[in-house]
Formats: C-alpha cells, sequence, structure tokens
C-alpha cells in the first residue's frame, strides 16, 4: 500500500511509472531567479540604510559647518525661523521630549499594566472578547484625532479647572500620547501574561495564595521580560511622537515661554 501511495509499485489493474519529483524542467532557473530577487530585496534595503546614513551625515557635516557644534548641544535656544536671530540650541527640544515622553510614561505604563493583569487574570472570555478589540481600536486612531482631543477636551476640562495654564501646554500633550500608547502597554503585556504556565497559577492557589497575590507576585515575575519590552516600545513610541505634541503644546521649543513648566513643548 505504501508503494502504491508513492507511485514506486503496483496497483489495482497494472502498473504505473514512479512520481516524478524533480518539478518542471526550468526548476533549477526558477529557482535562481527567486533567489536573486530576495538578494536584491535584501541589498535594496542595505543601500536604503546606507543612503540615509550618508544623506545625514553630509547635511550634519553642512550644518554643523555653520552652526559651532558646542552651542548646537548646549544652546538654550531654538529660533530656527527666524534667520535674522537664528539660534539652534537644541536641549530646549531635549527637554521638552524628555518631559512629554515622562508624562505619557506616568499614564500609559501603570494603566497599561493593571488593564493587562484584569484581562489576563479576572476578565472571561466575554469581556476579553469585548475589552480587546476596543484597545485595538485606540491603536489605531491617527495621532492627529488624539491631538484635537487634547486641545479641545483635555486642556479646557481636565487640566485649565485645575492648574493656570495656557491653550497649548505640555501636560496636556503628555497625557494624550500616554493615552495613545496605553494600547501598545495593555496589549503587549497582556500577550506576555498569558504565557506564563498555568501550572504555575495552579501552585500560587494550591499554597493559598489569592487571584491578586497570585497576578502580583507570581505571574508578573514571570512575565517581566515581556512586561518591560512592552514600557520600553510605549516610551520610543513616546519619544518619536510629533503630531499629538504639534497640536497640543504648539511649537515653541519648552523653557522659551513664560507659562512655567507646562509651557509649550
Amino acid at each position: 500500500m505504501v508503494d502504491a501511495a508513492f507511485g514506486g509499485g503496483s496497483v489495482a489493474g497494472g502498473s504505473r511509472p514512479p512520481l516524478d519529483l524533480s518539478g518542471k524542467r526550468n526548476r533549477a532557473f526558477s529557482e535562481r531567479l527567486i533567489k536573486w530577487m530576495l538578494a536584491a530585496c535584501a541589498v535594496f534595503t542595505l543601500l536604503t540604510t546606507l543612503g540615509i546614513f550618508v544623506i545625514l551625515l553630509y547635511e550634519s557635516l553642512e550644518f554643523f559647518g555653520e552652526v559651532p557644534v558646542w552651542d548646537f548641544l548646549f544652546g538654550n535656544e531654538w529660533t530656527a525661523l527666524f534667520p535674522a536671530q537664528a539660534s539652534f540650541g537644541v536641549l530646549p527640544l531635549v527637554r521638552g521630549t524628555v518631559v512629554i515622553a515622562a508624562i505619557s510614561a506616568c499614564v500609559s505604563i501603570p494603566l497599561g499594566l493593571m488593564a493587562a493583569i484584569y484581562l489576563s487574570e479576572y476578565a472571561g472570555e466575554r469581556s476579553r472578547s469585548i475589552l480587546k478589540p476596543i484597545l485595538e481600536i485606540l491603536a489605531g486612531i491617527p495621532t492627529i484625532v488624539y491631538g484635537f482631543f487634547a486641545l479641545k477636551f483635555i486642556t479646557p476640562n481636565l487640566i485649565q479647572p485645575i492648574l493656570d495654564v495656557g491653550v497649548f501646554n505640555g501636560l496636556a500633550a503628555g497625557i494624550a500620547v500616554g493615552i495613545m500608547t496605553l494600547p501598545l502597554v495593555a496589549s503587549l503585556s497582556e500577550d506576555a501574561l498569558r504565557a506564563v504556565p498555568m501550572s504555575l497559577r495552579e501552585a500560587a492557589y494550591g499554597l493559598g495564595g489569592t487571584k491578586f497575590e497570585t497576578a502580583v507576585r507570581i505571574v508578573v515575575p514571570a512575565a517581566i521580560s515581556g512586561i518591560v519590552a512592552s514600557f520600553i516600545l510605549a516610551i520610543s513610541r513616546a519619544i518619536g511622537e510629533t503630531m499629538i505634541v504639534a497640536l497640543a503644546a504648539g511649537s515653541r521649543p519648552a523653557g522659551q515661554g513664560a507659562e512655567g513648566p507646562w509651557d509649550p513643548t
């Protein structure tokens, strides 16, 4: 029966020739063509990265030919849009980026981790099937929508009743960026928590641990690598965000306004 299945023996009614597993006659040519196509894609990726590096290096050398490196790295004023009194100190930009990333981390990390613990340890299948798609929808909202949300809702309704800030402020931008990165933390952390073997939970329950103690003392430490990875990705996303900051905080660098620590960033 095995011989018949592979065409190497006789079957009822006569014999059949063995199967030809060598493929088409031009099989070697097609394999070489696919190999060279894949190699061309890899080389194109490498050349693109190299081109970006070369352009950045060329433009940087041209820029530092006009602006001293010391003034760029340690200058406290950025007025690149005013040619008559142009100044290119990068410290206000770095300071604003750090402030926005820190505020967003204070919003997304604790809320995202608590949401992940709930989805992994407490929520039933029905609740998870409803809440998880909502998180995915939040992750797919365009950043310009978050910017208008911060400008029209967070600032006038949440911040201005408590703090004396202007329409454009870094606090609203940081909160909006934190809301944007929250689904990233929650989704990745929940995947890491659900990857923890059930035997660890059962062992904790057998020792008398409650669900909360099991989640905090057993499951979270076991999934800490994936959780930390989600934190790093969220902070990296916050550092690279521009549209929300431009809409909610304005375009003036941090520290060059008169509104205090929450001035435009």
